[in-house]
């Protein structure tokens, strides 16, 4: 079993070296205390388009949604311009939270034209002083980034190098190109290579399934900790399996428990849709489920939601 440590980050100890993601669409409040209870160490909001937060667009606004119950408080801001990162890293929506992780890793094409996202590996000046702008805030600044553009061409260590000039207090390497999007194996020696190349964490993302893929990524990376992405959606016991903390809970209970705490903080659609895609992930490798997909999905209100996550978990 890969090895679990405490963390510190600018000041901000983590109870473990295992942390949760930024997944849009998943990472909402209700998971991130569900993976906070079952062992990570740390966990992200979606990701927040800081112009659309200028823009006081609702729908950013909401992704912001925290309480006192959640142990650190992380938010994931995207955006090209230093200056309006500057002003939202100050901004009053974020006074509430530690840390502020920058994406400089979403390959998705109308992120990247935008000049967003891991196009900020290609114009290292800018993401530099998109870190510095951050940092201005006052808060702790992680970075999230690939291992470059281009297999044939990776430059983790560099990028790392200058993160950490610029007053980055970790970063998280996701082990692919922007090229490879989310599939192929992780390049572990990029990984490596940064983590030999800085004296912040580092954090090893990318192809992690199981326990003992989470275990293969740290032996081969040199890595402080590893972030889990979609498998936690499919498998949210992999943190208590990691951290190797006592849960005696069914998949049921944190299904149930999850449709309960977001329809307290949000509204029924919201919570329809939340709760439809958590449960086609827990569904995916069940015996027997497929029937209930169409079902699921046609559910319309969230008594009938409750009645069919009965029927196919109990």
């Amino acid at each position: 079993m890969m090895e679990i440590k405490k963390l510190r980050i600018g000041g901000l100890l983590l109870s473990s070296n295992v942390l949760m993601a930024p997944l849009a669409g998943y990472t909402s409040y209700p998971f991130r205390l569900l993976a906070y209870k079952l062992g990570a160490g740390l966990c992200f909001t979606e990701m927040v388009s800081a112009n659309a937060l200028k823009y006081q667009d609702r729908a950013n606004k909401l992704l912001l949604f925290t309480t006192r119950e959640e142990p650190i408080k992380a938010v994931q801001l995207l955006g090209g311009s230093p200056a309006v990162m500057e002003e939202m890293a100050k901004s009053p929506l974020l006074e509430d939270f530690d840390l502020i992780d920058i994406n400089m890793g979403c390959p998705v094409p109308n992120v990247f034209k935008s000049g967003e996202g891991s196009a900020l590996m290609l114009d290292m000046p800018r993401a530099s002083a998109i870190i510095r702008a951050c940092k201005k805030s006052g808060k702790r600044i992680s970075v999230k980034c690939r291992t470059g553009i281009q297999e044939k061409e990776m430059f983790a260590a560099e990028f790392a190098r200058m993160c950490e000039d610029s007053g980055a207090d970790m970063i998280t390497i996701h082990g692919r190109s922007r090229s490879m999007m989310y599939e192929g194996t992780p390049y572990y020696q990029e990984i490596s290579q940064a983590k030999a190349a800085v004296s912040i964490p580092v954090i090893a993302n990318g192809g992690i399934f199981s326990a003992a893929h989470a275990q293969k990524m740290m032996e081969q990376t040199g890595a402080d900790g590893i972030m889990i992405a979609r498998y936690a959606l499919e498998n949210p016991f992999i943190f208590s399996e990691l951290t190797r903390k006592p849960c005696n809970r069914t998949i049921l209970d944190i299904l149930l428990e999850q449709m309960e705490l977001a329809s307290t903080y949000y509204d029924e659609s919201f919570t329809l849709v939340y709760m439809r895609k958590l449960i086609s992930y827990a569904m995916k490798k069940r015996k027997g489920t497929k029937q209930y997909k169409a079902q699921l999905y046609r559910t319309g209100n969230l008594k009938e939601l409750r009645e069919l996550l009965l029927t196919i978990f109990s």
